[in-house]
């Protein structure tokens, strides 16, 4: 892990937060689950999934390509959407590194 100039923060941070933002909307997550189980679809069959406004599946769906979690392709007069495979496998690595750094602790924050 790299450790960025005048930052405590790890590039490896860095990316996960980017990708934890990115899905922290519930639109997105179904978004997401959408898109994994497809190998693309257009804007409308995302549209149709989700029960808001084309602006706001819009908004979603700039947030998810910004993190790089989808990617997008313009077919005029359609954009078509699917999931990026390789920042989609770095996030899984990031998020499964980041919840085994768990360590299990006598005596601390339990319940009784």
């Amino acid at each position: 892990m790299e450790i960025l100039k005048n930052k405590d923060y790890t590039l490896d941070n860095e990316q996960l937060a980017r990708f934890a933002k990115a899905m922290g909307h519930p639109a997105r997550i179904t978004i997401l689950q959408f898109l994994a189980s497809l190998d693309c679809c257009y804007f409308g069959d995302i549209h149709n999934e989700l029960p808001i406004a084309k602006a706001t599946v819009s908004q979603h769906l700039k947030e998810l390509k910004e993190a790089g979690l989808i990617q997008g392709e313009i077919e005029t007069p359609k954009v078509k959407y699917c999931i990026n495979r390789e920042n989609w496998e770095k996030a899984q690595v990031y998020f499964e590194t980041f919840f085994a750094l768990k360590k299990e602790k006598i005596g601390c924050c339990t319940a009784p």
